[in-house]
């Protein structure tokens, strides 16, 4: 019923739950309806719907819950933390997102490849140096970290909000390298 279109989703050939829950295949359905693909990340979490769930449930929690942070704000947090870890699959799809959002391919691509030479403003500049430095040196964060944020406008409810989705996608990244997971090829296309 369900399947990567494109071939294998992982290295590991896992394949999907059989049968697969009403809600499961409710949810796959929905993102059908409204991405016009089922993102391989749900797939590759389809063997064992328990870890599925939990996925989805974090991710949805992470990028589309109320929070200071913008959607695009925090797409761009995916794309900065995944172009660090070399996350293939995360670029592909968030960049996909970045592009979708912000209606712009060159200021997406360019915080792909370089974020720095993106112009941002100083706020989202703060923002991703955070965001950089925590990726890379997680043990270097101090409170003046924290209080480059606060300077630029953010809230402690939101700084944890950076660090929890820049901490979400330090996670995605890993299993997604670590399984080769493969992005939908549509992926490649959208909002070009």
């Amino acid at each position: 019923m369900f399947n990567a279109g494109d071939g294998a989703v992982t290295a590991l050939g896992l394949g999907i739950a059989d049968p697969l829950s009403d809600r499961t295949k409710a949810y796959f359905d929905k993102c059908e309806e409204k991405l016009g693909l089922v993102p391989n990340v749900l797939l590759a979490y389809a063997f064992d719907e328990k870890k599925l769930e939990a996925f989805s449930r974090f991710y949805n929690e992470v990028m589309l819950a109320d929070s200071e942070l913008s959607k695009l704000e925090r797409e761009m947090i995916a794309v900065v933390v995944s172009a660090i870890n070399h996350c293939h699959y995360c670029l592909a799809a968030h960049g996909a997102a970045l592009r979708e959002l912000s209606g712009d391919p060159v200021l997406a691509e360019t915080i792909a490849q370089n974020w720095r030479a993106a112009g941002l403003d100083a706020r989202q500049t703060a923002m991703l140096d955070f965001v950089t430095r925590l990726t890379e040196r997680p043990d270097a964060i101090v409170e003046a970290d924290r209080q480059a944020l606060r300077d630029a406008g953010f809230s402690n409810r939101a700084i944890f909000d950076i660090a929890q989705t820049a901490g979400f996608f330090a996670m995605s990244n890993r299993v997604a390298s670590a399984t080769e997971m493969r992005p939908n090829r549509a992926y490649h296309g959208m909002a070009r």
